[in-house]
C-alpha cells in the first residue's frame, strides 16, 4: 500500500471515529438529489489534453444521522475532445467518456449551518465508452467498467437544499478520470 494510500486511509478512519459529534448534513430522513453541470474528462498523466461536455446525476439519499448518508446514484456524462490545447504536437490527442454512471456513495459533512462542507467516497459502474488517447497512453475500450467516486461540496442554505460540488470518477482500466463541476438540489421525501 503507498504512503499516499495509508495516510488517506489513516484520515478517513480518524474522520469516521470522530463524526459521532458532527450534527450537519441536510436533514435525516430521504431525499432526492438532482445534479447538472459541466462534464469534463481527463488522463491520469499531467498532459494538456481533456475532454468537455454535459453531466448529469440523480442520487437517492438515505440520510441516516444528519451527519452520515449513503447514496445510491445513476447518471451520465457525455464529453468530447477539446481542440483548444495550448500545445500545437498536442492536437491529435484525445481522452473522452460517453457514458451512464451507476453506484453507491457515503457523504461525511462537517457542522457548520448554512454553509455545510463534506466529502464522498464509494465505489461504481459506468457503460458506455472511453478513450485516453496521450503521448504515452493508447486505450479504447466499451462496455461495463468499474469506476470509484470521490466528491467534494458544499450543502448551501438553511435546509441545507442546494449543493455545490466538484465531483469525480476515476477509470482505472483507462487510465482517466471523469468528472464535473455540478450544481443540485436536494428535495425531502418524507416532510
Amino acid at each position: 500500500m503507498s504512503t499516499t494510500l495509508r495516510q488517506l486511509f489513516v484520515i478517513s478512519f480518524m474522520a469516521l471515529l470522530t463524526t459521532h459529534i458532527v450534527m450537519a448534513q441536510p436533514k435525516k430522513g430521504e431525499f432526492i438529489n438532482a445534479s447538472i453541470g459541466l462534464g469534463v474528462s481527463a488522463p491520469y498523466e499531467e498532459v494538456d489534453i481533456y475532454g468537455s461536455g454535459f453531466y448529469a446525476l440523480g442520487e437517492y439519499v438515505f440520510a441516516m444521522t444528519k451527519w452520515f448518508g449513503v447514496k445510491p446514484y445513476a447518471g451520465l456524462i457525455f464529453t468530447s475532445p477539446d481542440k483548444n490545447s495550448t500545445q500545437e504536437d498536442l492536437s491529435q490527442y484525445k481522452v473522452t467518456s460517453n457514458a451512464f454512471l451507476l453506484g453507491g456513495k457515503i457523504r461525511l459533512a462537517a457542522p457548520i449551518p448554512w454553509v455545510a462542507p463534506y466529502i464522498e467516497t464509494g465505489l461504481g459502474v459506468s457503460l458506455g465508452s472511453f478513450e485516453t488517447y496521450t503521448p504515452n497512453t493508447n486505450i479504447k475500450k466499451k462496455g461495463l467498467l468499474m469506476h470509484l467516486p470521490i466528491s467534494t461540496g458544499l450543502a448551501l442554505g438553511r435546509d441545507h437544499n442546494i449543493d455545490f460540488a466538484f465531483t469525480y470518477y476515476y477509470h482505472p482500466s483507462v487510465d482517466q478520470f471523469s468528472g464535473a463541476l455540478a450544481v443540485g438540489l436536494s428535495f425531502p421525501l418524507n416532510q
